[in-house]
């Protein structure tokens, strides 16, 4: 008896990775190709000239992160003080919690970067990551308008912001001092070595943080990137109540978005 013929394997369909992706953000973009721009890293384009890198909405994206924060965190906490949303702020938009966002939505699976540049672990780097997500809330607010841009970010940030709000979260203090002052005061920290004690296995570091050549803060630690830490964390302790100048923050100072 013939063997009947077997039927022809249908061909598989690849799901549209944007699709999948606007499945996980829960949101329908019109224009697709905002969404594609705002994960083309620039070192895809070093490869293939084609299209446009995500620099351009990441700068936006800052800027719609920032205000729906600041607005979510004054209505919710209208007892706070400047400082204290200032603080919890800059923890929320600092790169590693961006990052960590990011990595909740595999975000790193859809981004578009050069062979090299994955081959050296960009799709899991917290600087790209965190800049691809903030081009997605600026392409979101393009595409679908403010209010849909503000849920999406509200939704995302929710866990962190919880644990931040309950100090819950351990903050990346170097990170959060530098984006502080540099919003408040236009200046960066720097950090030196004032003392070393004990033996070369068992160091102890003491580290001082300087901000327009003033010592903020000082800290300790068994490394010196832990002492820089507990330097940054207790310049920002003290940042709130005074400047640099030892003069005290004027109260109705807006914080740059």
């Amino acid at each position: 008896m013939p063997k009947k013929a077997k039927a022809p394997k249908r061909p598989t369909r690849r799901r549209d990775p944007l699709v999948t992706l606007q499945r996980r953000l829960q949101v329908n973009f019109y224009d697709p190709s905002l969404l594609r721009q705002a994960l083309t890293h620039r070192s895809y384009l070093r490869e293939t000239q084609e299209g446009e890198s995500n620099e351009r909405l990441e700068f936006l994206g800052d800027s719609v992160l920032g205000i729906t924060l600041a607005e979510h965190l004054m209505a919710l906490h209208p007892d706070w003080t400047e400082g204290e949303l200032t603080k919890v702020k800059a923890v929320v938009v600092s790169e590693p919690i961006l990052a960590e966002v990011a990595r909740r939505l595999t975000l790193g699976r859809f981004v578009i970067i050069s062979r090299g540049e994955e081959a050296n672990g960009g799709r899991e780097r917290a600087s790209i990551l965190s800049d691809a997500l903030e081009a997605v809330f600026a392409a979101v607010y393009i595409d679908q308008g403010m209010e849909v841009a503000r849920d999406l970010i509200l939704r995302l940030i929710r866990t962190p912001l919880r644990s931040i709000e309950r100090q819950e979260h351990t903050p990346d203090y170097k990170t959060v001092l530098q984006e502080t002052t540099q919003n408040r005061l236009r200046t960066t920290p720097e950090y030196r070595v004032a003392e070393e004690s004990g033996p070369d296995h068992d160091k102890t570091f003491l580290v001082e943080v300087l901000l327009a050549d003033k010592v903020a803060g000082t800290g300790k630690g068994k490394s010196k990137q832990k002492a820089e830490q507990a330097a940054a964390k207790a310049a920002l302790a003290a940042f709130p109540q005074t400047d640099v100048d030892g003069k005290r923050p004027h109260r109705g100072a807006r914080v740059a978005h």
